[in-house]
C-alpha cells in the first residue's frame, strides 16, 4: 500500500485522482491530509525527539487513517507540501533550516518517506501561459509579493487558463469523458513535466533541458539551488511545482 500525505485536503487529492486515471491505473493508495504547513510538521516531529514517524503524527492530528494501520503497512510514502514563502511567523533563515532538515529526513519513499516541495505553493502548477510556455524557466516571485498579495490570485491572473480544467479530469461519473478530453489533459501533463523538470535542471545546473539523471534534480539539490540563485540574492523563489517532478522520478522513462 502507498501512502500520500498532503498539506491540504482539497486541491492536492484532486490532482492525485487525475494522475491516477492518467498514469497509474489500479492500485491500493491511501491519502491523508496533515492540515498544516511543513514547518508545523517539523515542530511536531521534534516533539517526538526522534521516536515519531509520519503515521504517528497523522494520528496525533486525527487524520483519517484506517483503524490499526501502521507505518510498516506502507511500501512507499510520499509527502507533498508548500514552501509557504508568505509565512510571516518565521525568519527566512529559520524556515530554510527547518526545510533543509525535513528534506534530509524524508529522502526515501521506502524508508521515512519522500518529501516533494512546491515553490511557493501548489498553485505554481497553474502559473503558465499557453502550453508549452517557452518562458517558464524565467518565472519567479518575491517574498514581498507573496506576503502582500495572495499567490493563488497571482497565479490565477497570470495563467492562460481560466481554471484547473486543463490539468484535471472531471470526477468519474459526472459526465461521459470523451477520449479527446482525456488525451488533451494527458498531453498537458506531459508538457508540464518537461517544463518543470527542465526548470529544476536549470536551478541545479544552469541547463534548461530535461536532465539525464533524476538525481540531478533531487529535492535537496533543487532547494540548494533555490537558496543560492534566488533566495539570498533577490529574496525571491523560482516558481516550481512538485507533482511534475514526482512523475518524472516515478516513471524513469518519462521523457
Amino acid at each position: 500500500m502507498i501512502l500520500f500525505v498532503f498539506e491540504g485536503a482539497e486541491r492536492e487529492p484532486r490532482i492525485l485522482k487525475t494522475l491516477e486515471r492518467l498514469f497509474f491505473g489500479e492500485g491500493e493508495r491511501l491519502v491523508c491530509s496533515f492540515g498544516n504547513n511543513i514547518y508545523e510538521l517539523y515542530r511536531q516531529l521534534n516533539e517526538f525527539e526522534g521516536d515519531g514517524d509520519i503515521v504517528s503524527i497523522l494520528r496525533e492530528n486525527k487524520a483519517d487513517l484506517p483503524l490499526g494501520v501502521k507505518s510498516s503497512d506502507f511500501s512507499e510514502v510520499y509527502l507533498f507540501f508548500d514552501y509557504d514563502f508568505q509565512n510571516e511567523n518565521l525568519e527566512l533563515k529559520e524556515m530554510n533550516r527547518r526545510l533543509r532538515e525535513m528534506l534530509e529526513l524524508f529522502d526515501d519513499e521506502t524508508d521515512n518517506g519522500k518529501l516533494y516541495v512546491s515553490y511557493p505553493m501548489v498553485e505554481s502548477l497553474c502559473y503558465t501561459k499557453e502550453l508549452p510556455d517557452e518562458h517558464f524557466v524565467e518565472y519567479m516571485v518575491s517574498r514581498n509579493d507573496c506576503q502582500t498579495d495572495s499567490f493563488k490570485e497571482l497565479a490565477r491572473a497570470f495563467s492562460f487558463y481560466g481554471s484547473w480544467d486543463f490539468i484535471e479530469l472531471p470526477e468519474a461519473g459526472r459526465h461521459h469523458l470523451r477520449k479527446d478530453e482525456f488525451m488533451r489533459v494527458k498531453e498537458n501533463w506531459s508538457i508540464l513535466v518537461k517544463q518543470h523538470t527542465s526548470k529544476a535542471n536549470y536551478i541545479c545546473t544552469g541547463k534548461n533541458c530535461i536532465p539525464e539523471d533524476k538525481e540531478i534534480v533531487s529535492q535537496q539539490r533543487i532547494f540548494a539551488g533555490q537558496e543560492k540563485k534566488y533566495l539570498y540574492e533577490g529574496d525571491a523563489i523560482a516558481i516550481l511545482n512538485a507533482f511534475p517532478l514526482f512523475l518524472f522520478e516515478y516513471f524513469r522513462d518519462i521523457k
